[in-house]
């Protein structure tokens, strides 16, 4: 991990306060390089940016959450925040008494303009309670929309398992590897059957799959950085753009500059 990131902690403690009389409190911050160890609070949280790209582990599963995406924790739900470089962060903490209809499990999803706007509307009420009667029918149509969104599939599944999780480890630090299935199974002294069987046992996916999603996800964040998509290509280890650019239109559905920039002037740059 980069050595110059540090611990954030302030956001969290809106996630502690448990009071019916406060439905929603949000927040909003700047934040730099900083990473919110792994922790879990009572209140349901959902997370978004409008800026720079969040790396958030929960169990064994890792999201590249990037300014198109929202990601949704629910209460209790041990977690890790990894804000890259600068990030223009969003929350929005929903207290117990109010997370009855909302989903009950962890996930990213494509954020709704509309959701964002009353995100934003939320957060203009202040972190104090107090919510007026208005106040209160936005927090209310805002838990409404918050019970329909649906999981994207931008999530990368991890493992415990001691012998997969060396082939793992060496997958995550060399993306643009293109050593076979055979290759990591005989440093890994295991048969090629043996290690397919893991990947799907443990990943849930096969061994293409799993490295597709891993280049996926690190092409996801490369965009948040602004990277162009030859950069991108090439250290993800495609030939040409072009293969690369298929590749994440074929999973994704959307190109990948238009996936993370709605401003197509600002498109046509990443294209360079």
């Amino acid at each position: 991990m980069n050595n110059q990131i540090r611990t954030y902690r302030l956001a969290q403690d809106y996630g502690y306060q448990v009071d019916s009389s406060i439905p929603v409190i949000g927040y909003t911050e700047m934040v730099n390089n900083e990473m919110c160890i792994s922790h879990s609070h009572p209140r349901g949280q959902l997370i978004y940016a409008t800026r720079g790209v969040m790396n958030v582990v929960v169990g064994n599963q890792i999201w590249v959450v990037n300014p198109l995406q929202g990601l949704w924790l629910p209460g209790g739900v041990e977690h890790e925040v990894t804000f890259q470089k600068d990030v223009n962060y969003y929350s929005v903490f929903i207290d117990p008494s109010a997370t009855g209809g909302l989903p009950m499990n962890s996930f990213s999803f494509d954020i709704p303009i509309f959701l964002k706007q009353l995100v934003f509307k939320i957060i203009s009420f202040g972190t104090e309670g107090n919510l007026t009667p208005s106040q209160q029918r936005i927090s209310d149509v805002f838990l409404d929309e918050l019970a329909l969104i649906e999981p994207s599939a931008t999530f990368l599944p991890t493992t415990n398992h001691e012998r997969l999780q060396k082939v793992v480890d060496l997958l995550l630090n060399d993306v643009a590897s293109k050593n076979t299935i055979e290759y990591y199974a005989e440093i890994s002294f295991m048969s090629t059957r043996t290690l397919s069987r893991l990947f799907i046992k443990e990943l849930g996916m096969n061994f293409s799959d799993w490295r597709t999603r891993l280049k996926l996800l690190e092409a996801i964040k490369r965009l948040g950085e602004k990277q162009s998509i030859k950069e991108i290509a090439f250290n993800l280890g495609y030939e040409n753009t072009s293969a690369f650019i298929f590749m994440f239109k074929k999973h994704l559905g959307k190109t990948p500059s238009n996936y993370i920039l709605e401003d197509p002037n600002e498109a046509e740059k990443l294209t360079a």
